[in-house]
């Protein structure tokens, strides 16, 4: 098993608490990337105006920085990054070699929801629409990530991501 895994999706899908969780189960550290993000780009978002690649290029190298820290250390890392793109995931892969993607994938009904109860995030649900277009789903020839449904409680999620892991998909 991978030391480096990033648990990826649209906002508001669970990356942070599917991310913990794991983290927590595996006695690793926990990073959320959305703490990485410069002040701008949290800025723009704030005011619902959604990124660019030229925003997301050096976010992106800091999340792989992170990867590549955990990846060599003895207590590996759970990053959550929405990794959107195929080649934003790319980016990580090159970052830090041998990474490993939870895709957590759900209905735009279930995603929209769970963006309207939080109040505590800066990613308005009005961002929702562009994140799914921008989303490139993993296909069959990424064998590195693997797809958790969250359309069920929390704890199965954890559950079935962990057994994922466990066996490398």
């Amino acid at each position: 098993m991978s030391k480096a895994v990033v648990v990826m999706g649209v906002s508001g899908c669970g990356k942070t608490a599917v991310a913990r969780g794991l983290a927590a189960r595996l006695g690793w550290r926990a990073v959320d990337a959305d703490d990485l993000h410069a002040p701008q780009a949290v800025a723009k978002m704030r005011a619902g105006q959604a990124l660019t690649d030229a925003d997301r290029w050096p976010w992106l190298d800091r999340v792989g920085a992170e990867l590549a820290e955990g990846a060599a250390s003895p207590q590996g890392v759970v990053v959550a990054c929405s990794a959107l793109r195929r080649v934003y995931r790319n980016r990580l892969r090159a970052a830090c070699p041998g990474v490993s993607f939870i895709f957590l994938d759900g209905s735009r009904e279930i995603i929209a929801e769970r963006m309207a109860r939080r109040h505590d995030h800066y990613m308005p649900l009005s961002l929702l629409e562009s994140q799914l277009q921008t989303l490139e789903r993993p296909d069959a020839d990424e064998p590195d990530v693997l797809r958790v449904e969250i359309d069920q409680p929390l704890s199965a999620v954890l559950e079935l991501a962990s057994r994922l892991l466990q066996k490398g998909g």
